[in-house]
């Protein structure tokens, strides 16, 4: 366990509508603006999908690195893109997204049955990404949705050695129906299968946001958080912004005695 917790901010994600969620950050401005706030909030790291100009989801490489640049510019937050867009995108596109040079990735370890939708992660697919992170000096976060996935990050890590920067970081995303339950049982299973030395953090999508973040806090581990996985703050109550959930997981670090790390810890931490 370590005496700081990171704590990663994911504001938009690829699923909610910018029409139903008016608070949800799709612009350029919007992000930088949001990424500040939740820095000066707590978060270190920050996870990033990006919109076009009608809100849609997209992986534009132009757009791409324009927000890597941007987000470097006005913060000094770890910037961390997507790999897995959205469901609906191929796998050439999914790739690309490694040119716009951020520091990290996400790279999910496999398919996973996505609310009513299918993310599809075969193994060819996930070995290629994997090896161009470490051919682009990419720092991959492996994403697990079930315990078949943490089988696959040790069949990647057996085949293809250790990731760019060496260290081993994960996030439990817990919750989606079809993948890991969201509660403390669920958790400590899924930890105790990474290989050693892992770190990891957790999210819990929706209702188990709060269960798991103890969860997490709890078992050593680390958090995210952000309006991509969850945009209640209290029953009856939606999320007023990102920011609002940063600052209530940096209070609940902080109430462990594992406060919050900054960016300089985080790149440390995440051998960047």
């Amino acid at each position: 366990m370590t005496g700081t917790t990171l704590i990663t901010v994911a504001p938009t994600g690829a699923e909610a509508d910018k029409s139903a969620v008016p608070a949800l950050p799709v612009t350029l401005d919007e992000l930088v603006a949001t990424a500040k706030a939740c820095e000066a909030a707590g978060a270190a790291v920050v996870h990033v999908h990006i919109r076009d100009a009608e809100a849609r989801p997209t992986l534009d490489p132009g757009r791409l690195a324009d927000t890597v640049a941007a987000l470097r510019a006005e913060t000094t937050l770890v910037v961390q893109l997507s790999t897995g867009g959205a469901v609906s995108d191929p796998y050439e596109a999914r790739l690309r997204v490694l040119d716009a040079a951020p520091d990290a990735c996400s790279l999910t370890c496999g398919t996973v049955n996505f609310g009513d939708d299918v993310f599809l992660n075969p193994w060819g697919f996930v070995a290629e990404l994997y090896q161009a992170t470490q051919e682009k000096g990419v720092v991959p976060e492996f994403e697990l949705f079930d315990l078949g996935h943490i089988a696959t990050l040790h069949r990647l890590l057996d085949r293809y050695g250790p990731p760019y920067g060496g260290r081993v970081h994960c996030d439990l995303v817990m919750g989606v129906p079809g993948g890991f339950a969201g509660d403390l049982r669920t958790v400590a299973a899924a930890v105790a299968q990474l290989p050693a030395g892992a770190t990891w953090s957790a999210t819990g999508i929706g209702r188990t946001a709060l269960p798991v973040l103890f969860a997490a806090l709890s078992g050593g581990g680390h958090l995210r958080v952000g309006m991509e996985d969850t945009l209640t703050f209290a029953k009856g109550r939606p999320v007023r912004d990102n920011a609002e959930l940063v600052t209530r997981a940096a209070a609940a670090a902080t109430l462990a005695q594992r406060p919050p790390m900054d960016s300089t810890a985080a790149r440390a931490f995440l051998g960047l």
